[in-house]
C-alpha cells in the first residue's frame, strides 16, 4: 500500500531524500548543544577558565547556527516534497476518474470522489511531510539523547526507561480506538459532500418545490453526525497530551531526586545534571512529536485506503489505447445486441437489437419513456459496452478501435446540456481546441447559435457561468450542437437535444446539417414526431426492442405505437395532423 502511494512522489523524490539528511545534521547539533553547555559550566565557569569558555562557547555558537540552518532547510525540502507529492497524487486520481466508465463512476458518489481528491489527499500530504521530517527527527532525538544521558550517568539515565511502557500502552489504546472512528468520519463527510453537490446542482428544483428547509434539515443531520464522531475521536486524541505531561513531570522529579543524591555523593557534576534535565526534556518532546506524527498517520491511513480504492479501480471497459485509429465511415451495425446496466441478462435494457445504418443516413428514434432509446445510442461511442452481441462502426467492432479515435468520430449531444465555466469560445472549442474563429462561427451558424451569441457586446468572449445558467435552455442546446459539430464527426447523435427549440429553429438546424454534411450519419432521438418525421427512416422502440422501422408515412399505417403517439400529439397540438397525411 505504501509503495503504491510513494510511487507518486516521482520528480520530488530528491527533496524527500534531502529533508532527512538535514534532519540528521540538525539532531546531531541539538544533541551536541546540551553537552557543550555542561562543559562551559563544569570546565569554564566552575574552574574560572576564560579560554575554555571562549573555546567551548565558539563551538556552541557554531552548533546553534548549523542547527538553525539545517532546520530551515529540512523544513523547506519537506514542504516542497509533500506539496509536490500531493499534486501528483491529485492528478493521478483525477486522471484515473477520467478513464472510468459511467458504471465505474457510479461505484463512487461524486461527493466521495471530491473528498478523496481534496481532504484525503491533504491528510496524506500532512502525514508525508511529517514522515520526512518529524518522524525521523523524533526517534533520532530520543535515541541520541538517551545515549548521551547514559554516557553522562548510566544509573540516572536508566530511570528514563520507566516512561516508555507507560507511553507505549497509552498510545496503543488511543490509536486502536480512534482509527475506526476516523473511517466513519470520512464516510459521513462523503455523504455530506454528495448531498451538497446534489442540492447545488438541483437548486432550481429545490426552490421551485420550496424544499429549502427540508434540505437544510438533511444537511444539519449529517453535519451533526460528523460533529459527534469528531468529538468522540478528539476525546481519545486529547488523552495523549496529559499522558505526555505526566511522563514529563515524572521524569523531571526522578532526575531531580536522584540527581541531587549523585551530586552530594560527588558522582555527578552540576553541568552534567543540567544536561541530563535537557536530555530528558528532549526525550519527552521527541515522544510528544512522535505521538503527534502517529495521530496524523492514523488519519492518513484511512485516507490512503480511500485514495487507493480509486487508483486501484481498473476501468470496467478496456479502452484499447493501441486499437485502430482510422474510422472509415459513419455506417453503424448492431448484431444480436443485449445490454444490461446491472450486467445481468435478466435485467436487460436492450434485447435482441439487430440494426444496420448506412453512412449518411438520417435516422429518427422514438418510443415511450424507458424504451431504451438513449441506451441504444450510448453503445455507439462505447459510453457503455454490450452484455453480448456486437456493435460495429465503419465495418469494425467498436471494441477494436482506440477509444479516443472512436469518440472523436462520434459526436453525442446528450439530453442534459452541460456548459463549463469560461467563455463561449472556450466551450465551443471543446469540439476542436485548434479550431479557428471562422470555423467556430461556421459551426455556430449551422446550430443557429451565431445570432444570439453576437447579441452580446462580448460576442464569442461572453462569459459562461457554471453549468451555463446564464443561457436559456434552447441557447444551451444550440451551443452544445455547435460544439459537437466542431469535432467534424462521421456520426452525430442528437439525444432529445432540440426539445427546447421552436419548430422553425429546429428545421433550420436539420436543413443546414443536410446541406453542409450530407455524408454524416445523423441520429435524432425525440419524443416529438415533428422533429423526426422528415428523416430517412424512423426506429420505434418499446421495452428495449426495436418494434418497427419505416418512414413517417409507413409507420402511420403499420405501427400501432407510432400511430398512438401521433394521435396523442395531434390532440395536444404538438403535431400538425394535416402534415401527417
Amino acid at each position: 500500500m505504501i509503495s503504491k502511494l510513494l510511487s507518486h512522489v516521482k520528480d520530488y523524490k530528491k527533496y524527500a531524500l534531502l529533508s532527512p539528511v538535514f534532519v540528521v545534521i540538525e539532531v546531531v547539533m541539538d544533541i551536541f548543544i546540551p553537552y557543550l553547555m555542561s562543559l562551559i559550566i563544569d570546565r569554564g565557569i566552575k574552574l574560572q577558565s576564560e579560554a575554555e569558555i571562549l573555546r567551548v562557547g565558539s563551538l556552541l555558537i557554531g552548533a546553534v547556527i548549523i542547527a538553525l540552518i539545517t532546520g530551515i532547510l529540512s523544513g523547506y525540502f519537506a514542504t516542497k516534497a509533500s506539496a509536490g507529492f500531493a499534486k501528483n497524487l491529485r492528478f493521478a486520481i483525477y486522471k484515473r476518474i477520467q478513464e472510468f466508465t459511467f458504471k465505474d463512476i457510479e461505484n463512487f458518489s461524486t461527493g466521495s470522489l471530491m473528498t478523496r481528491m481534496t481532504t484525503d489527499v491533504q491528510n496524506i500530504q500532512v502525514a508525508f511531510q511529517m514522515s520526512t521530517r518529524l518522524a525521523i527527527r523524533a526517534p533520532l532525538m530520543m535515541t541520541f539523547s538517551l545515549f548521551m544521558a547514559l554516557r553522562i550517568n548510566k544509573p540516572l539515565a536508566m530511570n528514563f526507561l520507566i516512561i516508555f511502557p507507560i507511553i507505549g500502552l497509552g498510545i496503543y489504546f488511543i490509536f486502536s480506538n480512534a482509527s475506526p472512528i476516523f473511517k466513519i468520519i470520512f464516510r459521513t463527510i462523503d455523504r455530506l459532500n454528495s448531498g451538497v453537490s446534489e442540492n447545488l446542482l438541483g437548486i432550481r428544483v429545490v426552490k421551485s418545490f420550496n424544499k429549502m428547509e427540508h434540505e437544510s434539515e438533511k444537511f444539519n443531520a449529517i453535519s451533526e453526525d460528523i460533529y459527534k464522531y469528531n468529538v468522540k475521536a478528539s476525546k481519545l486524541m486529547a488523552l495523549s497530551n496529559p499522558l505526555m505531561q505526566f511522563c514529563l513531570y515524572l521524569m523531571s522529579i526522578m532526575i531531580a531526586w536522584f540527581g541531587t543524591k549523585y551530586i552530594l555523593d560527588s558522582t555527578l557534576m552540576t553541568g552534567e545534571l543540567l544536561s541530563m534535565l535537557t536530555y530528558s526534556f528532549q526525550i519527552q518532546i521527541s515522544i510528544m512529536m512522535l505521538s503527534f506524527v502517529l495521530i496524523n498517520i492514523i488519519i492518513a491511513k484511512s485516507s490512503t485506503e480511500r485514495v487507493l480504492e480509486v487508483l486501484d479501480q481498473e476501468p470496467s471497459m478496456d479502452l484499447n489505447l493501441n486499437g485502430e485509429k482510422n474510422i472509415k465511415n459513419g455506417s453503424i451495425e448492431f448484431t444480436n445486441v443485449l445490454f444490461s446496466y446491472a450486467n445481468d441478462e435478466d435485467k436487460c435494457a436492450l434485447k435482441g437489437i439487430n440494426l444496420s445504418i448506412k453512412e449518411g443516413d438520417r435516422v429518427g428514434i422514438i418510443g415511450p419513456t424507458g424504451s431504451g432509446k438513449t441506451s441504444l445510442v450510448n453503445l455507439i461511442p462505447r459510453l457503455y459496452d454490450t452484455y453480448s452481441g456486437t456493435v460495429r462502426v465503419g465495418g469494425l467492432d467498436v471494441k477494436d478501435y482506440n477509444i479516443k479515435s472512436l469518440r472523436d468520430a462520434v459526436s453525442v449531444v446528450l439530453q442534459k446540456n452541460q456548459l463549463f465555466t469560461g467563455t463561449v469560445l472556450e466551450n465551443l472549442r471543446w469540439g476542436d481546441k485548434d479550431a479557428s474563429l471562422d470555423e467556430v462561427m461556421k459551426a455556430a451558424k449551422i446550430a443557429q447559435a451565431h445570432d444570439f451569441i453576437m447579441e452580446s457586446k462580448d460576442g464569442y468572449d461572453r462569459k459562461v457561468e457554471r453549468g451555463g445558467t446564464n443561457f436559456s435552455g434552447g441557447q444551451r442546446q444550440r451551443l452544445c450542437i455547435a460544439r459537437a459539430l466542431l469535432k467534424d464527426p462521421k456520426i452525430l447523435i442528437l439525444d432529445d437535444s432540440m426539445s427546447a427549440l421552436d419548430t422553425q429553429t429546429e428545421n433550420s438546424i436539420t436543413n443546414s446539417l443536410s446541406e453542409t454534411r450530407p455524408d454524416m450519419t445523423t441520429i435524432i432521438i425525440s419524443q416529438r414526431i415533428k422533429s423526426i418525421k422528415d428523416t430517412d427512416y424512423i426506429l420505434v422502440m418499446d421495452r428495449g426492442r426495436i418494434v418497427d422501422i419505416g418512414t413517417h408515412e409507413e409507420l402511420l399505417l403499420s405501427s400501432e405505437i407510432y400511430r398512438e403517439i401521433s394521435e396523442t400529439q395531434s390532440e395536444k397540438g404538438d403535431f400538425d395532423a394535416k402534415e401527417a397525411q
